[in-house]
């Protein structure tokens, strides 16, 4: 990175180093194909349509090899696109991609963190973060309030009593974060490597510095794609940004 050339205030992590196990495919689930373009080129393409995105950085599996490929198909790519190696945590990935930043981000840089397999947030999702979250201290996340009862199970696999859901969310992505607080929040949380694999988001470690993060609705359409079904719902989802005009790089070619 050209430190003189790049003066950016939001920066993007998109989170890709994850092998997907529970998909039972041939490759991670950000290289599955959903209208004949990866998982992982829809996402990119989202921030590539963000005017106000700066760079993105990608954080891969240690010599990926279905990363090449995709590469090749963003020629066109607009976005300044950087490259970094994952850890053995989600946690460890994304603060290797913050160590990447630490010497062009100021502290009051804002930094988005996403799912790679997280194909189908909507432009206007990622706005209204921003925009909500602007004069925020600390920042905070996308998230869809939820609308199932819940049960909690006790250890026979029996309800054990329905949870009141009233102040339930179901936490999404991106999530975004003031550079310094968040590069702290994760430092923090690998100081003990054992509990490391307990940060299953970047909310979770701003949460263990005491800090509040602030919840912005977002669609619940944004699912995380994991299995099968979940495929199923992005091709759908998909299908109709583009025919819907919402999107330029959804659609099949």
């Amino acid at each position: 990175m050209n430190s003189e050339k790049i003066l950016n205030r939001y920066w993007v992590i998109v989170a890709a180093a994850g092998s997907g196990q529970r998909m039972q495919a041939d490759c991670p689930k950000q290289y599955l194909t959903i209208h004949h373009k990866t998982i992982f080129e829809h996402t990119l393409a989202i921030f590539d349509q963000a005017d106000w995105v700066d760079a993105v950085v990608v954080v891969l599996a240690d010599a990926d090899p279905y990363w090449p490929a995709v590469k090749k198909n963003l020629t066109d790519y607009s976005v300044p696109l950087y490259e970094v190696a994952g850890g053995k945590e989600r946690c460890d990935s994304v603060f290797n991609a913050m160590k990447s930043l630490q010497q062009y981000a100021s502290p009051e840089d804002w930094v988005l963190v996403h799912d790679a397999a997280r194909p189908c947030v909507s432009q206007q999702d990622i706005s209204k973060l921003k925009s909500v979250l602007q004069d925020e201290a600390i920042g905070g996340l996308l998230a869809a309030s939820v609308k199932d009862t819940i049960k909690q199970s006790d250890a026979s696999g029996r309800v054990s009593h329905t949870v009141d859901r009233t102040n339930l969310w179901r936490a999404l992505t991106p999530q975004m974060f003031r550079f310094e607080v968040l590069y702290k929040a994760l430092q923090e949380a690998l100081i003990d490597q054992s509990a490391a694999g307990n940060i299953t988001d970047d909310a979770s470690a701003i949460e263990q510095l005491g800090y509040k993060p602030l919840l912005v609705e977002g669609s619940s359409d944004n699912i995380k794609i994991t299995t099968p079904d979940d495929m199923i719902a992005a091709e759908a989802y998909l299908l109709q940004a583009n025919n819907e005009g919402i999107s330029d790089y959804s659609g099949t070619d």
